[in-house]
């Protein structure tokens, strides 16, 4: 009996592997499937978290905050102003010279969870000081031997102020500003 289990055994563990791995159906003799298409659809949410930083990408005027104001609030003269590509509302970024962005503004506007996360990562809760105004709004404010960032959030909008300046009373300042000119 051990011999004919011996024979019979790799024939027997063969089987229970092929029988494993089909699909217990008898094989179809119709036409094959057609191929798959190169575009996944996919009902699972977008990845949760902030969109990315906004980059500038072309020459331009900041359609909400003047260069004139930013020069006298910041402390340096402003020589160039670039905009990101990012529609209704562009991030501005002013240049101390031809290649040091002295200060930037982004404006953010969506969802209120989307809006508090640009907030959270421009200025941690654990690293930074809260900050509170205008009124209503609420978010943190850094400053460092880098410069200093003001970054606050209210329902929807968010409104990110970095500058290569340490007092963040300067950044907080222009926050204000964009957020009255812009009505938010």
């Amino acid at each position: 009996m051990n011999q004919a289990l011996r024979i019979a055994l790799p024939s027997l563990l063969v089987l229970g592997a092929l029988t494993a791995c089909g699909s217990g159906e008898p094989a179809k003799t119709t036409s094959p499937a057609p191929p798959a298409t190169s575009v996944a659809h996919s009902s699972a949410p977008a990845p949760a978290g902030p969109p990315p930083v906004p980059e500038p990408a072309a020459a331009g005027t900041c359609p909400y905050l003047e260069k004139s104001f930013v020069a006298e609030a910041n402390g340096q003269l402003v020589r160039e102003v670039r905009l990101s590509a990012d529609q209704p509302r562009p991030a501005c970024f002013f240049y101390a010279n031809a290649t040091d962005v002295q200060l930037s503004v982004w404006v953010f506007e969506g969802d209120a969870k989307t809006a508090k996360a640009v907030v959270d990562r421009a200025a941690p809760v654990a690293d930074s000081s809260p900050a509170s105004a205008p009124a209503g709004w609420a978010g943190g404010s850094l400053s460092g031997a880098q410069g200093a960032v003001y970054a606050v959030a209210k329902d929807g909008a968010a409104v990110v102020v970095t500058s290569n300046q340490q007092q963040s009373i300067k950044a907080k300042r222009i926050a204000e500003t964009v957020i009255g000119n812009l009505g938010l």
